[in-house]
Parts: C-alpha cells; structure tokens; sequence
C-alpha cells in the first residue's frame, strides 16, 4: 500500500476499511453484508491477473466495458472467463486506499492497470 496516488488518475488516496471484494468492498454497505454473511468470495484469475470478488461482483463483471481493461470491443468478460483459484472461507474486513475520483479502492485500481498493461503488450 506504499502508493499515495491513483495508478489510472493520479489523484491521492485516501485510507479506509474495506470488506475482501477488490471492486464493490470499498462501500460502507458492504460491511454489513461481509457481517450479515450475505456473500461469499473468491480469488480468482482473469484478464491476466488475480483479484478477489464476491459472488455479485463476479457476476456483474461481464457489465464492464472491456476498453476500460484495454480489451477491444466485444471482449467478453464475466464469471465465465474466470478460473477461481481459492475461496475465502473465513472473509474478514482490511484497510486500502481508495481513489475518491474513480470511486475504486487501490486493489482493484492496480488489478485494471495490471490488466491494459497485459493489452498493450
């Protein structure tokens, strides 16, 4: 966590708690849903790196646009194109930074810039 700035925007982050998933666990509300035991989450490997998501995320994924990962156009993306490594079987809350103008915690923030840097090359 050594970065004091957003690797997409350049903005300062800011520290915070934050529930396992790298995409939604930023949210307030998903502490309450890591305490009320609503999700389950996994590590898994896509777009040429590793994340952990919980099972909406995972789900949700393949509603991203792929230019935003540096994919062309008509990339699919989603649970499909997933291979789960590990399941956390004990999720437990933890600190990162968060990017208040991409609205993204540093975890997920490097995962993206790990995955157009795989594009590019």
């Amino acid at each position: 966590m050594s970065e004091s700035h957003c690797p997409l925007c350049y903005t300062e982050l800011e520290v915070r708690d934050v529930a396992p998933c790298f995409d939604c666990g930023h949210s307030p509300e998903e502490f309450v849903h890591l305490a009320e035991g609503r999700h389950t989450y996994e590590e898994v490997e896509t777009l040429g790196d590793r994340a952990v998501f919980c099972d909406f995320c995972q789900s949700d994924f393949s509603s991203y646009d792929p230019r935003y990962f540096g994919r062309p156009p008509g990339t699919r993306l989603g649970r499909g194109y997933m291979q789960v490594l590990r399941v956390l079987d004990d999720p437990r809350p933890g600190r990162d930074k968060f990017c208040a103008e991409c609205g993204h915690r540093l975890a997920f923030l490097r995962f993206v810039a790990h995955a157009r840097a795989v594009a590019a090359a």
